[in-house]
């Protein structure tokens, strides 16, 4: 039988390895560690008011008037667990009220659980605090492997791109300049080409001045005519 006619069987899926591929997506995309910790905090809070302890034949209940107290802080801290598991988004405040609720269960329920639930509590609300997202991971392949490929390296691309960006750059200046010394070409040919008008408001006035100016020079022009007895006198 050829490698050519060998049927490809579908490769089956571990089903293990799926629930643990998964588990550690849930458990990286969220503050899982501090939302355990405050709902394992909220165990022994939630446990001891309302347990009966039996040493030898000796029964101790602790179901005093803070059982409420302890009740209410348990269920709190449990479900602030929870938020931050499936609602990372409040993580700050659910970090702050753990914390907050295990310092008041000092005093309300039996020193924190006898002091089981006082440093979970106080850890996991710090790590609810603290935690942040992973960053995006990068699609651009390492410089190796594009060297071993044939593909430029990202140093000879940025130098490429540059180029490109400058050249184009030299080029809109270049017509810029020119587009600009042709308008003013264009502005200084009119400038020459455009006939000086005179305008009548200011050719007014000096024909105005001319006239009175003309008048004596004709006075002057004509001579004095004397009367009948001058001129009879000078004959």
């Amino acid at each position: 039988m050829s490698s050519a006619t060998v049927e490809t069987r579908p490769r089956q899926q571990n089903p293990v390895g799926w629930l643990w591929r998964h588990f550690r997506e849930f458990r990286r995309s969220r503050p899982f560690w501090g939302g355990l910790l405050a709902m394992i905090a909220g165990v022994p809070i939630l446990y001891f008011p309302y347990a009966h302890l039996t040493f030898g034949g000796l029964t101790i209940a602790m179901s005093t008037t803070a059982g409420a107290g302890s009740l209410i802080i348990g269920v709190l801290m449990i479900i602030l667990g929870l938020t931050a598991w499936f609602q990372p988004a409040v993580r700050v405040f659910a970090g702050i009220a753990t914390i907050l609720l295990t310092l008041v269960s000092i005093p309300v329920s039996n020193l924190a659980g006898f002091g089981l639930a006082l440093l979970p509590g106080l850890i996991g609300g710090g790590l609810m605090v603290s935690w942040a997202p992973l960053p995006e991971p990068s699609t651009a392949p390492a410089k190796g492997r594009r060297a071993r490929r044939g593909r430029p390296a990202d140093g000879a691309v940025a130098e490429s791109v540059a180029t490109e960006s400058a050249a184009a750059e030299a080029t809109t200046a270049e017509a810029a300049t020119a587009e600009a010394t042709t308008a003013e070409a264009a502005t200084e040919t009119a400038a020459v080409e455009a006939p000086t008008a005179k305008l009548p408001a200011q050719a007014g006035p000096v024909e105005q001045a001319a006239e009175p100016a003309a008048e004596p020079a004709a006075e002057a022009a004509v001579p004095k005519q004397g009367t009948a007895g001058e001129q009879e006198g000078a004959r």
